[in-house]
């Protein structure tokens, strides 16, 4: 029988603690045993829970949340995740990997800690995920008592989100500091490869665009890609596969994961020109290949269009004005191509081009209301009423 490892107790005496082999101390009581060799240790200063943990693995492995557990349970003792994985002969990455487990929901802690494990790829997305992302994923896809087992592909998959890794980036950590973007560690992913990402993908595509800007070559242009993810060259122009010449163009690209891509292109030679006319050369001119994005887009102007009449609405219900104001505004609304009167005697009257002349004849070269009284009351004679 291996003998019980016993160690001082902490309160002085001859008195020992039983650290392992409580059940043998027990059957050798059973059995009338008086003495038994005991293995007798220095007091473990953790309480003997890493000598625990390690016989406890020698007897039969543990799934990857009870190693959690206890990893987390040395770490609150004072054990450093290198000391662990000395002791545990596991890699710091193990440990780090086991630790991340911290950020999973409970209630799929505990699923897990029953077998259903998922594997290391869709653990890796939900520990990414937030636990408020987690918690409604979860709620829709817990397990029943008719099917106890958990989809976890289906997991991954809600809580998938886009990465953009460091190993693609063009740019430095002066432009990644200047857009924020705050890189993470994939402990998932291969130690001998740079696995560090970041979720904002704004801010990524931000980053590498001024990055492209900044290195643009003297014939370079930023080139956009088409909805199959090939590079849209301008009008005209010829792609270079091989070796570019000195007047060849070069285009820069951003690649569907966000690598920044390279390409050449030839444009065609200019055309002779009459004599007497000016000379020009059609690869020296101009090419525009990427547009820049409006300020404002059209729904924006949509909106700002709602606002500017809500807000003439309060203007005109609240603000004080004067009656030929008013009647401008009248005359101004009725100039409006879109506007019909309809009279009680069943005819209509829909303004033309002519009315729209004296209706502008109300502004001044600024745009601004800007009228005498003669020229309101012609203006006004022009606009029919109502019969």
């Amino acid at each position: 029988m291996q003998p019980p490892v016993v160690a001082a107790g902490t309160e002085g005496g001859n008195g020992f603690v039983i650290d392992e082999g409580h059940r043998r101390v027990k059957q050798a009581i059973a059995a009338g045993l008086k003495e038994i060799a005991v293995l007798v240790v220095p007091r473990a200063v953790d309480g003997g829970a890493m000598r625990s943990l390690v016989t406890t693995i020698a007897h039969e492995q543990l799934n990857p949340v009870d190693q959690w557990r206890a990893i987390e349970r040395l770490v609150a003792l004072g054990w450093t995740e290198e000391a662990i994985g000395i002791a545990l002969a596991q890699s710091v990455r193990q440990i780090k990997k086991l630790r991340l487990l911290a950020n999973v929901l409970p209630a799929m802690l505990d699923h897990m800690a029953k077998g259903d494990m998922p594997d290391e790829r869709q653990l890796r997305t939900i520990a990414a995920a937030s636990l408020e992302d987690q918690k409604e994923v979860w709620k829709a896809n817990k397990p029943s008592k008719g099917d106890p087992q958990v989809s976890w592909w289906s997991v991954a998959n809600a809580l998938a989100k886009t990465r953009m890794y460091a190993r693609d980036a063009s740019f430095g950590d002066n432009l990644a500091q200047a857009y924020g973007i705050a890189w993470v560690e994939d402990l998932f992913a291969p130690a001998d490869q740079d696995t560090r990402y970041t979720m904002d993908v704004d801010a990524f595509l931000g980053a590498q665009q001024e990055w492209m800007t900044q290195n643009l070559p003297k014939k370079g242009v930023i080139a956009e890609v088409s909805n199959y993810g090939e590079v849209k060259l301008p009008p005209k122009a010829e792609r270079v596969y091989g070796t570019p010449k000195k007047s060849d163009h070069t285009a820069m690209y951003l690649d569907r994961e966000g690598k920044v891509k390279t390409v050449h292109f030839r444009m065609p030679e200019a055309k002779k020109k009459a004599k007497g006319s000016e000379a020009g050369d059609a690869a020296d001119e101009t090419i525009v290949v990427s547009k820049p994005r409006p300020d404002v887009t059209r729904k924006g102007i949509e909106m700002i269009g709602d606002l500017r009449t809500d807000a003439l609405h309060e203007a005109l219900s609240r603000a004080p004005i004067e009656d030929d104001t008013l009647l401008a505004l009248l005359v101004l609304a009725f100039a409006g191509q879109n506007v019909r009167v309809d009279s009680g005697t069943g005819c209509d009257f829909r303004f033309g081009g002519r009315f729209g002349r004296h209706a502008a004849a109300l502004f001044d070269a600024e745009g601004k209301f800007a009228f005498g009284t003669d020229t309101l009351r012609i203006a006004r004679r022009y606009c029919p009423a109502p019969a």
